[in-house]
């Protein structure tokens, strides 16, 4: 039977695009990122891409990937109801945040009726992370089936602090020998966090937060056999943390790069292990005044995690930029990942994005480019000696800076911010949310700042409101 539908060749659609163009340049359908990378308008065999196939290793108790929420909490008994509705709702592990985590007695009432057996729970603490651990090793009653994941991170809250309480070598060095001690009464307990959020939330590019990643996990390694462990076993208790946000191709190209860095870097330690990802929704990109166009931006994140191959997947919630969110904003976090699991079923496939010409060439390009910022922090000393010095911090303002201008004259868009925006927006509602201040005494570093690319423009909406 004759093909009824021809293939065109480049030369064909290269002659009919620059039909379409007109006057403009057949390049400037090219477009460099933060990184500097190209994105090209057609992604054909006759680009000679290498096929990549990066899938998460494991399901999650039967499910793709585990659907993970953040609960943040100063009381016990507010916090515990909430630990209970997620994991009654469809939840399969929570990350606790908040004063609850000070001591073991608030957070065994924050904890009571959660078997950690089956529920794993998992600490936000920053550089309070060791007394986090200790009391949350306390609540576990050293059950060594207890799933418990201390995420201890201290170099990222040190990054977006810009201060500690004692020098911050001080700080990793009892991180890992808190992780260490912990180690043998929960052997498959995750210890350490290696996450780069810290620079996606400051407006670091892609390449720059995948290399903090790297950095940060060597790091942590690294004082982990100065604790007793050995390289391998620190590395294989490491979960990575990035962040997704509404751009969901960079997303997803960005989860399966991490899983490719993650294998050379283990190769470069001596063994294989799979990595663990947890991908977080970005707040960099949501939305204050008008917050219900959120809800798009969360779901394209959720989608870009699974998709991607993220093991677990954190989905905020739609008004974390006006506060902490309450209950209903909690929930609809929740359903967000419940509908992209169980009615879209994105996790029937594993990586869906393998043998697709442009995606598995931005993964690629992403992981060479995050291997090349990788090595430049390490050839710097190290990503402590790299955020003191102040080195990595230009970069990622820079980074920031094209996103703001993309911004300012238009090239990028805020949906409800500065386009298709609501005349009058309707707010929801959120809790109150302490100060947190940085205590000082040990070292300093220029911060990585959070920010978000829509407060420039609320600012000016508001100050234009009579």
């Amino acid at each position: 039977m004759a093909n009824l539908f021809d293939t065109p060749s480049p030369s064909q659609w290269r002659e009919l695009a620059q039909k379409a163009l007109k006057d403009r340049p057949l390049e400037s359908l090219v477009h460099l990122d933060a990184d500097q990378l190209a994105v090209r308008p057609l992604y054909a065999e006759a680009t000679t891409v290498e096929p990549i196939f990066a899938p998460r290793p494991t399901d999650a108790e039967g499910r793709a990937w585990d659907l993970r929420t953040l609960v943040e909490g100063d009381a016990p008994d507010a916090v515990n109801a909430a630990v209970l509705a997620d994991l009654t709702g469809g939840a399969a592990s929570v990350i606790l945040k908040g004063a609850i985590l000070n001591d073991s007695e608030p957070l065994a009432r924050a904890l009571d009726g959660v078997a950690l057996e089956l529920a794993a729970v998992g600490l936000d603490a920053g550089l309070d992370g060791p007394d986090a651990a200790n009391a949350l090793a306390v609540v576990g009653k050293g059950s060594p089936r207890a799933k418990l994941m201390f995420h201890l991170d201290p170099l990222s809250a040190f990054a977006e602090a810009a201060a500690s309480p004692r020098p911050i070598a001080a700080h990793l060095e009892l991180a890992a020998n808190t992780a260490a001690r912990h180690a043998g009464a929960y052997p498959d307990a995750s210890l350490f966090m290696a996450s780069g959020r810290v620079v996606h939330e400051a407006g670091g590019s892609n390449a720059q937060e995948l290399a903090f990643v790297l950095a940060n996990a060597v790091a942590l390694a690294r004082a982990a056999t100065e604790a007793g462990m050995t390289a391998e076993a620190a590395l294989r208790a490491t979960v990575l943390g990035v962040s997704v946000d509404a751009e969901y191709f960079d997303g997803l190209a960005k989860v399966r790069a991490l899983r490719m860095l993650w294998k050379t870097l283990a190769g470069a330690f001596g063994f294989e292990a799979p990595a663990m990802i947890e991908a977080r929704s970005s707040r960099r990109m949501l939305s204050r005044i008008d917050p219900w166009p959120n809800l798009l931006r969360l779901t394209a994140a959720g989608f870009a995690g699974a998709v991607g191959g993220a093991d677990a997947v954190v989905v905020d919630a739609f008004s974390r930029a006006a506060g902490r969110p309450d209950a209903f904003a909690r929930r609809q976090a929740r359903n967000t990942q419940l509908v992209l699991m169980e009615e879209a079923n994105l996790g029937r496939v594993d990586d869906p994005a393998s043998g697709s010409w442009y995606l598995d060439a931005r993964t690629r390009d992403l992981a060479e480019a995050a291997w090349a910022e990788f090595q430049i922090i390490q050839a710097e000393g190290g990503l402590i000696e790299a955020l003191k010095g102040g080195l990595i911090q230009p970069r990622v303002a820079r980074a920031r800076a094209l996103r703001e201008q993309a911004l300012a004259n238009g090239s990028a868009q805020i949906v409800g911010v500065t386009k298709y925006v609501d005349p009058e927006p309707r707010p929801a509602p959120v809790e109150d949310a302490p100060l947190t201040v940085a205590h000082g005494g040990g070292d300093a570093c220029e911060p990585l700042t959070p920010i978000r690319f829509a407060a420039a423009f609320e600012t000016q909406a508001e100050g234009e409101t009579p």
